[in-house]
């Protein structure tokens, strides 16, 4: 891939190089700061830009914002304060970028490895079709026959699954239910696990639900919203347990979202509701439609509110959407909905 750097800190940005050189990436361009970020961009447009967040003159959210605007293209954030610094993490892929990564230390015994940088890069590669998939992708699986038919009565469950500009969707999303919300939440995002708890804690300084982090065994809960923290898959289990899975390897998503919805579609008893948000790429289309199949409410975001339309355009054209809303619409309808499934 043609590479832009964005970092004004010296030591970073040759560790940044380093790691680009050794896994074959060109570097097109290295900017100090956001404001030069922005004028590269619109000069020569990398295939992906590195993203640092701390910045003097512009700062990496703000860069983000306007390069999505006026010269669209992928940003990963890579930055050595994700920790502290955890809301403009979540501001910037609010404004379009990507995914998030730490910044890799050369040189140090303790530092941070450069080979997560390069798979994360490849990640993005395959999603964006510039770089080829190792494996073929696994075909669909026909959905399981045999479900009971919902039940008014019966416990609530919302779904939602999202990737690039999610946690922003989210936040809006959320912030519109109460707190005695009458459903139980969970939320595939896709989002390295060592970033999720500091999106939970993100949340739950603004929203009136109790948000957080999914542990294996736990059981959705109403007014909870639980979020898994995994480089593997969320699922659903018989008995309603939620937990971890390693299977399909070749889903190049963590979690699938398709994957996740397809075991609520098989094992949920209850009324549920699908979500399918702003992210790159295709995931959850094929598992929004088996719960729809199974008499379902689901909703797409809109394009003109998403910052990637690509994992709701999926699901809009296989016809898993029943609603395509705009984000700013979605949680007032989830209520809507709610009082007449409950």
């Amino acid at each position: 891939m043609k590479i832009g750097i964005v970092n004004d800190m010296p030591m970073a940005m040759e560790a940044l190089r380093r790691t680009m050189i050794s896994g074959g990436h060109q570097i097109l361009w290295v900017a100090e700061n956001g404001a030069i970020a922005v004028e590269r961009c619109a000069q020569e447009k990398p295939d992906l830009v590195l993203m640092d967040l701390i910045m003097p003159v512009m700062d990496g959210v703000e860069a983000t914002r306007r390069i999505m605007k006026e010269s669209p293209c992928q940003i990963l954030v890579v930055t050595a304060s994700v920790a502290s610094n955890s809301g403009k993490v979540f501001e910037a892929m609010g404004a379009g970028a990507l995914d998030v990564v730490a910044t890799p230390v050369l040189g140090t015994e303790n530092g941070t490895s450069g080979q997560d940088l390069l798979t994360k890069i490849e990640r993005i590669g395959i999603l964006s079709g510039m770089t080829k998939r190792t494996s073929p992708q696994r075909p669909v699986r026909p959905l399981q026959p045999g479900v009971a038919p919902r039940e008014k009565g019966q416990d609530l469950l919302l779904v939602i699954g999202c990737s690039t500009g999610g946690p922003r969707a989210l936040l809006r999303i959320l912030s519109t239910f109460p707190r005695d919300f009458p459903a139980s939440i969970v939320v595939a995002q896709h989002m390295d696990e060592q970033f999720i708890s500091g999106l939970v804690d993100w949340l739950n300084n603004q929203v009136a639900l109790e948000v957080k982090v999914l542990s294996k065994g736990d059981r959705p809960r109403p007014g909870v919203v639980l979020i898994p923290a995994t480089s593997h898959h969320l699922v659903m289990h018989r008995n309603n347990t939620l937990g971890y899975s390693v299977e399909p390897t070749d889903n190049y998503y963590h979690p699938s979202v398709d994957v996740f919805f397809k075991s609520v579609a098989r094992y949920w008893q209850g009324g549920c509701i699908g979500v399918i948000l702003t992210g790159m790429g295709r995931d959850g289309a094929d598992g929004l439609l088996a719960l729809r199949r199974q008499g379902n409410y689901s909703i797409a975001q809109d394009q003109e509110s998403s910052v990637v339309f690509g994992m709701p355009k999926a699901a809009i054209e296989v016809g898993a959407a029943q609603d395509i809303l705009p984000v700013e619409d979605i949680g007032s309808k989830i209520i809507d909905k709610l009082g007449e499934i409950s």
